[in-house]
Formats: structure tokens, C-alpha cells, sequence
């Protein structure tokens, strides 16, 4: 099969299962949410304007107390089932996604994308603090990474069809299929670097996932953003630049508190004895403490039980009517949610932190906005527009995925016309938070990547040829091809050359000789006047030529074994000009090498 065949094919099959994993990923949490904290709790259904559900919104009395115990039971049967039947499901599944890519050479296991989906639909019905980028990302990336194994694929096929399923997860359940395709390349790297390889796959992928899961839709809310079509925002001046700059460091202050907050509280479940499923258990109950804890504070404000669940709809309400929320809630919600994101899925609760990580974003770029217009009235004309910045900004810096969020952003909410204030204010992020990362299985760069070890010796070494290594000064010793092995003995005791070229009479290449091969005739000087070069020489000789560049050379000097190459005339492959050795082009590349780290 041609190569864009086959990856057409791959792409979109993978992009089917990735589409069909959104929707039954996204029936089960809203099934839970349903019978758990619809008919149980009475918990109020505030979901983004285009989160559609197939079930009738349940209209009952909120119970505290019946939310704190489906809470606890939550965490208690999400974290059995990882702990029971795979570890690697508890977390974040965009980290263990991305491990899998550096580390195990694309590969995971069948049961992992199943258990995790069942896991995070409990931890997410049952109000739980996460989002649902992590479990689409390794349901897509599971069946990738399943796909390359079973038709037996090389591990880097199977690490582009993992990251290809991860985009297409994404990119389906945020409606959001262009910004899929480029966080499946660049959430790989915690630098401004991208897996160029994917990009094309996972756009395939996006576009069929994103399709199908649209479709399943009814048709109101069919290709339509997941926070609506009614949000108009506008960049009316430069000069907004500069209270766009001012959220800029505040999103990336609390973008560090978050980061520290969240691994602070993992490695305190982490020293704790016990069992996974009974800390996951204690996370769920810590987490309904904290969100009633907020809510009895506000006076049963029940905007502020957006500490809980997603959180999409507190998100709704700063887009759409900020006017109708306080700045203190605001604040309250995101600090609150930094808490109960870190307790729910560092204990060992199953979920994403993307969706999270826009709540408390956004949540931080409103109550700026707010106070920056009271402010600054006469600029800042809608203050709602600081929570879309905000979202796009605040995952921007945690997540090291500037390109790919700002698009999401602009897909999630359909204004476009921010695109240049998120742009200002992702890259401010971006480069402010550098020495930090939500997920730490990113590697820096590919040159640090298991994935691509030897790439980087690669390219500096096709950048080089053997005309600028070899030494063409050198004295050569050529042997006539009816020298004596009696001289050639002889010749071996005057020189350190190790690799003899046989000529004949008019110089020309007929084959070579290395000092081992002489070696089992001298114990035999009874034929020392008998044999003749020709005698010794291998007339197969392996050449190269001064355009060659020094990766082919590495590679024949590799593949026979040997630390010498003879260097021919390119117009007559006879004709001698040198010899290049290994050590000369071990030491070419560690010179280009030391060169480009001093040039960082």
C-alpha cells in the first residue's frame, strides 16, 4: 500500500473508534451524573450552552450531605477499579499518553483506554474535579497504540497512530478539530517544538472523530462551539495590549500555585499508607469538604459548587453575563478549584486537567477583567473577554501548548476575533512559566526524546560531507597489487596505517588489505615469497566519495565493521584520493555538536 494510503486508511479508522469512544465516554459520565448527583444529590445541572444531554434535568432538592457520600463512593469505586485492574489508569491520561510516546516505544495496553473510561466517567458523574481530555486522549491513543501492534508496525508508526488517537480524542469531545490535530504534535514537548510526523495523521483522525461525534448530536447542536455562537467580543485598540499583559502575569502566577498545589497534594497521597482505592476514596471525600465547604462560606451561593464537577457552566456565566457573578466568586471558584482538582485526581481519581485548568482560568481572567474595567472603564469595554484570554493563557503556560490552546479556545467559544490579545497573552505565559509544566512526561525538546535518540546524530552528520573530514595531506602507502608478502610484512612493522589500497601499475583502486588479514600468514614465512598482494586483498571494496555525506559513511563503517573507508574520485571510483577513518568522524560530529549546544 502507497505510504498516504495507508496513513489515510489508518487515520480515519483510528479517527472512527476515537469519535465512538467521545460518545460513549461522554454517555457514561452524563449517566452517572444523572443517577448520581441528579437523583441522589439534587446537585444543580450548569453545564456549557452546548453540552447536550440525552437525559431530562432532574428536578430535586440539593442534599449536602448526599453529595459529600456519592462524592466519597466516587473516588472509592474509581480508584478501585485502576487499582485493580490498571494503575495507569488513575491520573491524568494525557501524561501516561505522552510517556508511552518517550518511554515504551508507543505502547498500551488494551484494558488501560476501557478501565479508564469507566473510571473517569464515575470520577466525573459523581462530581469529581477533573476534565475529560485525559481519558478521550488515551482512548484514542490506546486504540492507536493497539492498532500499530496488532498489524505489526514499526514503534515509530505506532507512535504516531498513538498521538494521532490522542489528538482525534480531543479534537471530537471540545468540538474542536483543528486545535486536536496540533495538541496531538504539540503537547509531546514542554519547549516551543512540535512532532511535525504527526500532524497530518491526527488532522485525518480530528476530522472524521469530530464528524462522527457531531452527528450523534441532535441537529441544534450539530458543529456548533461548546459555549455557544452568541459570545461577541471584539479587539477594539492596542492599547488593551496592556491590561492583557497584566492578566498575562497574573494567569501565570496562579499557573505555578496550581502546578505546586496539585503535584503537593499527589505526593502527600503518595506517602500515605494504604491502599490506591482507599486514598482515591479519602480525595473524594476531601474534595466535597472543600466545594460545601465554599458553598455554605458564599451563603449557599450555588454558583459556587462550580468548585465541583467540570465547572463549564461557571465558565457559561463569565462569557455570556458576567455582570451577574461577583469578582469574590470568581476568585473563590478558581483558588477552590486549584484545591479540589489537585485532592480528586492526585489521590488517585481518574480524569483530565485540561478541563480544570479552564475553569480556573477563566474563572481568574474575569475577576481581573472585572476589577481592571471598574478601573479602566473607558478601555476595557467587556470585561468577559478577560475569561476567554484567560482560558486560553492559563493552559497555555501549564500545559507548554501555546499553538494548540489558543486554537481550542477560539473553536470552544467561536470568537475568533480575540485571536490577538490570546495570542499576547498565551506567549507571555508561555515564556513565564517556562521552569514549570503540568504534565512532567513532557521532554524538553526531540534531541532529549528517547523516541528520536540518534536523530540528532543524523542530522548534523548529513550536513556534513566526507570532503570536509578526511585528511588530504596525508601520506599514503598504496601496495602494488605484486608487492611480496614479505614486503607487506615489512611495510606493516614501518607504519601505524592499519588499511592497505591495492593498485596496479597505473594507480588504480583493485582492492584493499587491512593488517589483520595479513596476520594468519605469519606464522607460514615459507610462502612469504610465493604470496603477492593479490593474494590478501578483498577485491569487494566499500568506497565513498568527497559529496558522500558522513551519516552513509557512519553507516558503512557500521554495517562491515571496519575504521577505515577508502575516499575515490566521484568521475572514476578507481582512482584514490584518501582514506576517512571512524575515529575522524566521531570527532567531526562531536565538534558540530559541541558547537550547537554553545550556540543555545
Amino acid at each position: 500500500m502507497p505510504s498516504a494510503g495507508k496513513w489515510f486508511l489508518l487515520s480515519a479508522l483510528i479517527g472512527i473508534v476515537a469519535g465512538v469512544g467521545a460518545i460513549t465516554f461522554q454517555f457514561l459520565v452524563q449517566l452517572v451524573q444523572f443517577l448520581c448527583l441528579g437523583h441522589i444529590a439534587g446537585f444543580p445541572a450548569h453545564d456549557a450552552h452546548a453540552d447536550y444531554s440525552p437525559f431530562p434535568e432532574v428536578e430535586g432538592i440539593f442534599s449536602p450531605w448526599y453529595l459529600l457520600l456519592v462524592l466519597t463512593v466516587g473516588g472509592l469505586v474509581a480508584g478501585w477499579l485502576a487499582w485493580q485492574f490498571a494503575p495507569e489508569a488513575s491520573g491524568h491520561g494525557t501524561d501516561a499518553a505522552i510517556d508511552a510516546f518517550h518511554n515504551k516505544r508507543g505502547e498500551i495496553r488494551f484494558r488501560t483506554p476501557i478501565i479508564k473510561t469507566i473510571a473517569s466517567a464515575v470520577t466525573l458523574g459523581t462530581g469529581g474535579s477533573a476534565g475529560r481530555e485525559g481519558p478521550i486522549a488515551q482512548i484514542g491513543a490506546g486504540f492507536g497504540s493497539c492498532l500499530a501492534t496488532a498489524l505489526k508496525l514499526s514503534a515509530r508508526d505506532r507512535r504516531i497512530l498513538l498521538a494521532a488517537g490522542m489528538g482525534a480524542g480531543v479534537g471530537a469531545i471540545f468540538r474542536a478539530p483543528l486545535a486536536g490535530a496540533l495538541f496531538a504534535g504539540e503537547i509531546l514537548y514542554s519547549e516551543a517544538e512540535l512532532e511535525s510526523d504527526v500532524i497530518m495523521p491526527a488532522a485525518v483522525a480530528s476530522t472524521v472523530a469530530y464528524s462522527i461525534f457531531c452527528f450523534s448530536l441532535p441537529p441544534e447542536f450539530r458543529f456548533m462551539p461548546l459555549f455557544g455562537q452568541d459570545l461577541h467580543f471584539d479587539f477594539q485598540s492596542p492599547a488593551e495590549l496592556l491590561p492583557y499583559t497584566v492578566l498575562a502575569i497574573i494567569l501565570s502566577l496562579g499557573g505555578i500555585l496550581y502546578i505546586k498545589v496539585f503535584y503537593g497534594i499527589e505526593k502527600l497521597f503518595h506517602k500515605m499508607p494504604g491502599p490506591g482505592y482507599l486514598k482515591a476514596c479519602l480525595g473524594g471525600l476531601a474534595t466535597g469538604l472543600v466545594g460545601l465547604g465554599l458553598y455554605f462560606a458564599g451563603n449557599r451561593d450555588v454558583a459556587l459548587l462550580s468548585a465541583l464537577g467540570g465547572g463549564y457552566g461557571m465558565l457559561q456565566t463569565a462569557f455570556s453575563d458576567i455582570g451577574s457573578v461577583t469578582t469574590s466568586a470568581l476568585l473563590a471558584v478558581a483558588l477552590a478549584k486549584i484545591v479540589t482538582t489537585g485532592l480528586t485526581i492526585g489521590s488517585g481519581g481518574s480524569g483530565g486537567v485540561f478541563g480544570p485548568s479552564m475553569v480556573i482560568g477563566g474563572c481568574l481572567g474575569g475577576a481581573v477583567g472585572k476589577q481592571l474595567h471598574s478601573i479602566w472603564p473607558a478601555l476595557i469595554h467587556q470585561p468577559g473577554s478577560f475569561a476567554v484570554v484567560g482560558m486560553a493563557g492559563f493552559f497555555a503556560g501549564c500545559a507548554r501548548a501555546p499553538f494548540s490552546t489558543i486554537l481550542m479556545v477560539t473553536e470552544m467559544t467561536g470568537s475568533y476575533r480575540l485571536l490577538l490579545p490570546a495570542m499576547w497573552v498565551s506567549t507571555l505565559c508561555f515564556l513565564l512559566m517556562r521552569r514549570w509544566t503540568l504534565y512532567t512526561k513532557q521532554v524538553p525538546t526531540r534531541l532529549e526524546s528517547p523516541a528520536h535518540r540518534g536523530d540528532f546524530i543524523v542530522d548534523v552528520l548529513e550536513g556534513m560531507h566526507v570532503d570536509d573530514v578526511y585528511q588530504k595531506n596525508r601520506k599514503l602507502h598504496l601496495v602494488h597489487e605484486g608487492t611480496s608478502l614479505n614486503d607487506i610484512v615489512h611495510l606493516l612493522a614501518e607504519t601505524p596505517q592499519r588499511y592497505f589500497p591495492v593498485v596496479d601499475h597505473q594507480e588504480k583502486l583493485l582492492g584493499i588489505f587491512s593488517a589483520e588479514d595479513v596476520r594468519s600468514y605469519l606464522y607460514d614465512d615459507t610462502i612469504w615469497e610465493i604470496a603477492n598482494a593479490r593474494d590478501v586483498m578483498n577485491t569487494r571494496v566499500i568506497t565513498l566519495t568527497p559529496e558522500d555525506d558522513l551519516n552513509a559513511a557512519l553507516t558503512r563503517f557500521t554495517a562491515l565493521n571496519i575504521d577505515e573507508l577508502p575516499v575515490v574520485s566521484p568521475e572514476d571510483s578507481q582512482k584514490i584520493l584518501g582514506i576517512l577513518r571512524r575515529k575522524e568522524t566521531i570527532a567531526a560530529y562531536n565538534r558540530r555538536r559541541l558547537e550547537h549546544m554553545l550556540t543555545e
